[in-house]
């Protein structure tokens, strides 16, 4: 029996963020600007990085990893979304839909996991800085670079193939602009109870170990901060840590508020729009959290800045 007959439907229908034709033309400009600034500045960070020497350390490393991450996790749901807003079928094939839905969960996983690195970077650097070259080589960051990838794709495989088991036998329009796990379980017409314990089980695991390794990582800091004797080594000290804090407070918020909760609760309306905000928003701050807080970026910034003006005025 072939997937069509099984599923009972070969394609969905995204029905977008709004169905009122006068508010499709804003949110058109509005996402595209989104999306725009979100891989010009991504884009511009992970450029910096790769041109600065003195940025080749473990922490722009994994924020350089971080930065292609959000490119991609956006790249994932808005320009289907954009094509979708002026489009008369909106539709999208049952097979793109759970390739969206792989790719939506696997960069939303690497996220997760380069947060909960970079979380451990910053304990290394403040709690143990004498030896932090020792214990944060450059083959261990590429390894744990490597681990969060790989995590990152197991954990979408698992929930995508356990997705693709679900039977859809009429309704196929998605109250959404992308094929997000809910929504989808949503209009199935079999049980998603399996769905649901995976996310609950497996997913909280991910999610809420990360999580809990990130916080473990900052009580740790905080202690040893609290040591330094003068005002501004500690400020100087917690600076370091606020962009990275801002980011996790923005993803883990708005991530746990969508998903770890039952299904039966969850509104389709509040749900994505509290999605767009770790899907397009925070990835789109991401670059200007890090840099504009950042001594180090803001110097290679004006460094790289001044060697573009000298090289085009040669």
């Amino acid at each position: 029996m072939g997937n069509t007959s099984w599923t009972g439907v070969s394609h969905f229908v995204l029905l977008g963020i709004s169905t009122h034709p006068e508010e499709q033309i804003p949110l058109f400009l509005l996402f595209l600007l989104m999306y725009a600034i979100n891989t010009s500045g991504n884009f511009a960070l992970i450029t910096l990085i790769i041109s600065a020497p003195r940025l080749h350390t473990p922490m722009y490393i994994f924020l350089s990893n971080l930065a292609l991450a959000d490119i991609c996790f956006t790249s994932t749901t808005v320009p289907k979304m954009l094509q979708n807003i002026f489009s008369p079928t909106k539709a999208i094939s049952y097979l793109g839909c759970l390739a969206q839905t792989y790719f939506f969960i696997c960069f939303a996983a690497m996220e997760n996991f380069l947060l909960a690195a970079m979380a451990y970077d910053r304990y290394i650097a403040i709690c143990h800085p004498l030896h932090y070259p020792r214990l944060l080589t450059g083959r261990l960051c590429a390894l744990v670079v490597a681990v969060c990838h790989v995590l990152s794709h197991l954990h979408a495989l698992l929930h995508t193939l356990l997705m693709g088991q679900l039977a859809f036998c009429a309704e196929n329009r998605i109250p959404h602009f992308f094929c997000d796990l809910y929504p989808l379980m949503k209009i199935s017409c079999t049980s998603t109870n399996l769905n649901t314990l995976l996310i609950h089980t497996e997913g909280v695991t991910v999610i809420a170990g990360a999580l809990a390794f990130i916080v473990a990582s900052y009580a740790c800091v905080i202690s040893a901060v609290l040591q330094i004797p003068s005002a501004h080594g500690k400020w100087r000290s917690f600076s370091t840590c606020g962009s990275h804090l801002s980011v996790v407070a923005m993803f883990y918020g708005t991530l746990t508020w969508v998903y770890f909760r039952p299904l039966s609760s969850y509104s389709v309306t509040k749900g994505r729009i509290v999605t767009v905000m770790y899907t397009v928003v925070t990835p789109m701050l991401n670059p200007f959290i890090y840099s504009l807080r950042n001594g180090e970026i803001k110097g290679s910034f004006k460094k790289w800045m001044n060697r573009i003006q000298t090289s085009f005025f040669r």
